[in-house]
């Protein structure tokens, strides 16, 4: 019999695709976008990889009581995209 628990926090996850402003300087051309699942993100970012500089889609725990986020996980990642802080 397994136990499952029902207080699982909720995971925020999100795809951005990039592309370079005249400056030479990324800016987010889509997104950020949220997603309902990790492999809808995953999907996502790879429809979007060919059409820009770079795409992102990553995933983090999130406790909606406090308000606090964990660090983020990368699903996915192609090309130039800015650092995650």
């Amino acid at each position: 019999m397994s136990h499952s628990t029902e207080h699982t926090n909720p995971k925020l996850i999100v795809v951005v695709a990039f592309d370079r402003g005249d400056d030479g300087e990324l800016f987010p051309a889509f997104g950020p976008a949220d997603q309902q699942s990790e492999d809808r993100a995953i999907r996502t970012a790879r429809g979007l990889a060919s059409k820009h500089v770079g795409v992102i889609a990553w995933s983090r725990d999130a406790d909606p009581n406090l308000g606090d986020y964990g660090p983020p996980t990368t699903l996915f990642v192609s090309g130039d995209v800015p650092d995650m802080e």
